[in-house]
């Protein structure tokens, strides 16, 4: 499929890109039910950089995870640009991550047997872009994140940091409009992180990207413009940050 097919970034006339509406997910382990997710209302705006805050367990992955149509709510309604993604079937929920969604995850999720450039060109490539744009995207990103020397090194022969900076490169490069990133900054030193930040904070403002970050890093939560504070598998409030 062409990057032209493809790129129908999604919009929404009024400026609420995902409404969240008595979201409940339940897990079964075992003879258990698991209570992830308990009737979670929420509205996030077109080109916001916001911040999922809250302990362990709180339901910050699972709410990112139901945006992306990783997975699915038990009860309840999530739409993006006004389509209900909750229902897609898997191949249409798969072409819609594709062409709206980028991931940052806190496992990497790199391919081992392709290099740092191949790790972060590969959902250009799926997208069907020619490899002069793929190139022109992905290298002033690698450049950015002071790994353009090391684009042919392989995941293995690259510190758990380096991976998470090739993975946050393979997000950004395709000019998602929605970046769904779960404890980006895990694995960085303080400096790393707030270089990376400020960079997604750049392209926030650029293209109008809306970022919802998982996170316990103050960092993270210091350069949101809005936290949004979870417990329990509830939203218990948000705080709109001042902006710098």
């Amino acid at each position: 499929m062409s990057e032209q097919t493809q790129q129908n970034h999604a919009t929404w006339h009024d400026g609420a890109l995902i409404r969240l509406r008595q979201i409940t997910r339940i897990y079964q382990e075992g003879s258990l039910e698991v209570l992830a997710l308990r009737g979670v209302d929420l509205d996030i705006a077109e080109g916001e950089f916001s911040a999922l805050a809250g302990p362990s367990g709180s339901g910050k992955t699972t709410l990112l995870n139901i945006i992306g149509v990783l997975d699915n709510p038990t009860a309840g309604r999530v739409e993006v640009a006004g389509q209900d993604i909750g229902r897609l079937a898997r191949g249409d929920a798969a072409d819609f991550r594709l062409a709206n969604v980028g991931f940052i995850f806190q496992a990497y999720n790199l391919v081992p047997v392709l290099t740092a450039y191949e790790n972060a060109e590969f959902t250009l490539l799926l997208r069907g872009v020619p490899a002069p744009e793929r190139s022109s995207r992905v290298m002033p990103l690698l450049e950015r994140v002071g790994l353009g020397d090391m684009k042919d090194r392989r995941p293995h022969e690259l510190s758990g940091g380096q991976q998470q900076r090739i993975a946050i490169v393979r997000a950004l490069a395709t000019r998602p409009s929605i970046v769904l990133a779960d404890e980006p900054t895990a694995n960085l030193d303080s400096d790393t992180s707030a270089g990376l930040l400020d960079l997604m904070l750049e392209l926030n403002q650029e293209l109008k990207t809306t970022f919802l970050f998982s996170t316990h890093d103050p960092l993270v939560i210091g350069r949101a413009r809005r936290v949004i504070r979870l417990l329990d598998g509830r939203v218990t409030g948000t705080e709109a940050m001042a902006a710098d």
